[in-house]
């Protein structure tokens, strides 16, 4: 039950928030119905493998280190 506290909204006003509560509501309810046990998502930006660089590593040879250390 939604009560309104303070002021006098019209009705469309009024749809209009209801719309956005009952939209999110079922959002949530939809985000934990999929959601199945044991299988949370990890924050992207938390991943380990994000920290190394995705570019070729240098071959192994007399001059590896020389361009070990410079981007390609």
């Amino acid at each position: 039950m939604i009560k309104v506290v303070r002021g006098n909204p019209t009705p469309e006003e009024l749809a209009a928030a209801l719309a956005v509560v009952r939209t999110r509501a079922a959002a949530a309810a939809a985000a934990a119905a999929s959601a199945a046990p044991g299988t949370e998502r990890t924050d992207e930006w938390a991943d380990p493998a994000s920290t190394v660089p995705r570019r070729r590593l240098p071959h192994p040879g007399p001059r590896a280190w020389r361009t070990s250390y410079w981007p390609r």
